[in-house]
């Protein structure tokens, strides 16, 4: 069983105060000074470390490296983008707060435990107990995975019901209605394909070689050669650690032409019923496409209202989500260590000076209003 997630680390506010300081040093030995972490930044009442950046980015290079990318470049890659996960980290925490002050918390473990058992049932295992065994012995951290999942279904959880559904359900009759008139082509039922796939996987693997195996299949597929028999010896798609073509004989599905990831709508455009794409180069290898079938958009537009909610929420979220991340950061108490603040200010859109001013001259300040300084970081 391969289960991948991406365990975070976490700790409380009491236990770093006491172990870890960018002001002051943890004495190993008398006369031998030893750091043990540093703090990047304080947001609210918890602080990011720089061993939890390490892992973080560690994370990303394994994943990086897992696509196909070489070690060196994905490490280069994180390294340029540190400023970046920096600025994640701290999203991500006030977002965190964010669910325990709205008592998400029971909602969050029981849809965390829905997801394990759905693992458990893809695996045929029985309990979780059993589950917690076969991951262990997968080299798989069972509470590591949990803890993961806990933090991502919570980040959604409080996205969702502080931004998404305000808009779904803000919207009156009136919107919808005249939303329909001015966007029918949204609404007209779209043109569909239907997929199959052989997909080679480049991870760890010679990039031109693996290219040019692609090449090959496709002249082979054009000349007549049988796609589902091809695709049962060589697409190396996979779904729990298992090679799937071999059941599916490489077949994907039926889509709407408009809800397909751009880089394969564009290859698929022009590919008739029956033919087959170029090779695709993905994050994770190429895919030879092969359009099974392909069904004409309808010509009337048909009003659906759970449809056109959907469609105004999703047109307006990227947007409002960013204006309450940003309305997070600028009600939080958030201080970034001096040789992180420069590059990392420009991408919270805060002016720290202004937001720790207080909290660098009273040990109590009024939380902008939530948190208090913990006296981590050095006074100038």
């Amino acid at each position: 069983m391969k289960v991948k997630f991406s365990p975070l680390a976490a700790a409380s506010v009491f236990v770093l105060t006491l172990l870890i300081s960018s002001a002051t040093p943890v004495f190993a030995q008398e006369g031998e000074l030893q750091v043990v972490d540093e703090v990047i930044a304080q947001i609210n009442d918890d602080v990011l470390t720089l061993s939890r950046l390490r892992h973080e980015s560690k994370e990303r290079v394994e994943t990086m490296k897992h696509q196909g990318m070489p070690e060196q470049q994905a490490k280069d890659e994180v390294s340029k983008r540190q400023a970046e996960l920096i600025a994640t980290l701290v999203n991500e925490a006030l977002l965190l707060q964010r669910g325990k002050e709205l008592d998400l918390a029971s909602e969050v473990e029981a849809e965390v435990n829905r997801r394990m058992l759905e693992v458990a049932k893809e695996q045929g295992i029985t309990t979780i107990e059993k589950l917690d065994a076969a991951m262990r012995e997968s080299g798989v951290d069972p509470v590591a995975t949990r803890g993961t999942l806990r933090i991502e279904i919570m980040k959604q959880a409080v996205i969702q019901q502080e931004v998404d559904r305000k808009i779904f359900f803000g919207l009156t009759m009136d919107e919808l209605k005249k939303y329909f008139d001015a966007h029918q082509d949204k609404f007209r039922k779209p043109e569909s394909v239907t997929i199959s796939e052989i997909f080679l996987s480049s991870a760890g693997k010679n990039e031109a070689e693996v290219k040019a195996r692609a090449i090959a299949l496709v002249t082979q597929l054009r000349a007549g050669g049988d796609f589902a028999a091809l695709a049962v010896t060589n697409s190396e798609r996979e779904v729990n650690g298992v090679r799937i073509a071999q059941q599916n004989k490489g077949k994907v599905g039926t889509f709407e032409v408009p809800s397909l990831r751009e880089d394969i709508s564009n290859t698929v455009k022009n590919v008739k019923v029956g033919a087959v794409s170029e090779p695709l180069r993905g994050n994770d290898g190429y895919q030879i496409l092969r359009v099974d079938e392909r069904t004409q958009a309808g010509t009337a537009a048909t009003f659906n209202e759970n449809r056109v909610r959907e469609a105004i929420t999703i047109e307006r979220t990227d947007k409002a989500r960013e204006e309450y991340l940003q309305n997070l950061r600028n009600e939080a108490y958030i201080k970034i260590a001096d040789s992180y603040r420069a590059t990392v200010l420009p991408l919270l859109k805060i002016k720290e000076e202004v937001i720790a001013e207080s909290g660098l001259n009273d040990p109590k300040p009024e939380k902008k209003k939530k948190g208090k300084f913990l006296g981590i970081f050095p006074k100038p």
